[in-house]
């Protein structure tokens, strides 16, 4: 019988997969788009907060069903992505956290080069990078700075934060 595995925190598995995922800051991925049109840029955002904003021609794939979008034979199968397993793919999110876990399982499944957003969409529009909603429309940079402002209530906090 194997021994029970510690309970990790979200955190915990962010660092532990950060320790095999390559992250990318926010300056280098304007300098990636401007100078290579074959990267393809994956929001693992859920489908409302990439309406909302996103990076011009980022497609959405949310967290919840990436592996099966990353493979053939599911209804949630997209077939673009299912074929960039050798491209250079950007993952995507709000601030680098579940783009990291999103990094680490595409790793796995034979995707040859993934890296993580460093900073997320936070640190793209504290950089002063364009966000467009989803009918193309320019983000206005405050608007942005509101909907990634964090919203955790105090009962979200825990009982340490008592």
């Amino acid at each position: 019988m194997s021994e029970a595995s510690p309970t990790m925190s979200f955190s915990q598995l962010v660092a532990e997969s950060l320790e095999h995922v390559e992250e990318i800051f926010p300056w280098d991925l304007e300098e990636l788009i401007a100078g290579y049109s074959d990267v393809l840029l994956l929001d693992v955002r859920e489908p409302h907060e990439y309406a909302a904003m996103h990076i011009r021609n980022s497609i959405n794939v949310p967290r919840g069903i990436l592996e099966s979008a990353c493979d053939w034979g599911y209804e949630e199968t997209i077939p673009d992505l299912v074929q960039a397993r050798e491209r250079d793919i950007i993952v995507i999110c709000r601030s680098g956290n579940r783009s990291a876990l999103a990094c680490e399982v595409m790793q796995r499944m034979g995707y040859r080069s993934v890296r993580s957003l460093k900073t997320g969409l936070r640190g793209w529009n504290d950089y002063e990078q364009e966000l467009v909603d989803e009918n193309g429309n320019v983000v206005d940079i405050e608007a942005a700075d509101a909907f990634f402002a964090s919203k955790v209530s105090k009962e979200q906090l825990g009982p340490q934060a008592a």
